[in-house]
């Protein structure tokens, strides 16, 4: 999944795109509207975040043009900016939420996997993410949740690619490079010490004892499997 993120501030930038690709989306730099716009019209990303106060083109301007052309698409506005009437212009342009910043990882993550659930959910059904199970748990891509009985377990987009990709290939090894090409993109550069971690972390929810793995199996020197 593509996001543009448009924003003048280059630390709020680059802070943004590392929450996002850490969460497993590949995002689209603009560090003001009219690159905002260019990119919408080449890359057609699937959501937007949008910062108001940018030079030459104001977010609620770039938020217009993107209405013009995609009424669904989603919106978040990420704004210094606080005034209740600032939120309200902003909700009546047709954005989905809006963030004030300084902000919070665990608030923009929160809010971002919402706007995702939401953009799944008004996918027509052949184009939704279908559901799987993989060992004990069902799998909800398109709500970026995992169930195991009644309990209800929290996904990034990058878990679901990665418990997907265990599942597809159940009973087989899966090496570090194809969980980096496959979950992670050809652009990221290979770093096994970022897929281990990945994946302990990923184990501390989805396993019922993380120390004894029964869905994600390492195999040394070599990768992870999954078996039945």
């Amino acid at each position: 999944m593509k996001v543009l993120i448009a924003e003048d501030d280059p630390n709020t930038r680059n802070g943004l795109r590392e929450i996002l690709a850490a969460e497993g989306y590949e995002t689209l730099a603009a560090e003001n509207g009219k690159e905002a716009l260019r990119l919408f019209a080449k890359e057609s990303p699937d959501f937007v975040c949008l910062d108001i106060m940018m030079p030459g083109v104001s977010g609620y301007d770039v938020c217009r043009e993107i209405r013009r052309t995609d009424p669904a698409i989603p919106v978040i506005f990420i704004s210094a900016k606080s005034e209740e009437i600032d939120k309200v212009v902003g909700l009546e342009l047709g954005a989905d939420d809006f963030i004030v910043k300084p902000f919070g990882v665990k608030e923009v993550v929160a809010r971002i996997r919402a706007v995702t659930r939401r953009r799944f959910a008004a996918a027509p059904a052949g184009v939704r993410p279908a559901s799987f199970r993989i060992g004990d748990l069902d799998v909800f891509p398109s709500e970026l949740r995992a169930r195991r009985g009644e309990t209800a377990i929290e996904l990034s987009l990058r878990d679901v690619k990665i418990l997907a990709l265990l599942r597809q290939r159940k009973g087989s090894v899966i090496t570090r490079d194809t969980f980096f090409r496959e979950c992670w993109g050809l652009d990221h550069v290979p770093n096994s010490r970022t897929l281990d971690q990945h994946i302990a972390q990923l184990r501390k929810r989805v396993e019922v004892d993380p120390r004894k793995p029964a869905i994600i199996l390492t195999v040394h020197g070599a990768g992870y499997r999954h078996d039945d």
